[in-house]
């Protein structure tokens, strides 16, 4: 891994600082409207994608971490 001056790192932490700025600024210029038009749409191409017949597996996995993670942080 190349390290990286300080310099560059303030540079590269600004160029994120602008894209988040840029992000905020579109989502807030969208419409409700637009908003819920892009979210059917992206609810409706989920059929383009193949199933992944380990998925529920996985998402068990998950489930089961943050139920040890609550039940850690209640104790």
């Amino acid at each position: 891994m190349t390290a990286i001056t300080p310099q560059q790192a303030l540079d590269y932490l600004e160029r994120w600082k602008i894209a988040k700025e840029r992000e905020a600024h579109e989502f807030h210029a969208t419409s409700m409207d637009e908003r819920a038009r892009q979210l059917s749409v992206l609810m409706a191409s989920r059929s383009l994608f193949k199933r992944d017949p380990h998925r529920e597996h996985l998402v068990e996995e998950v489930r089961q971490r943050w139920m040890r993670i609550h039940q850690a942080l209640d104790d």
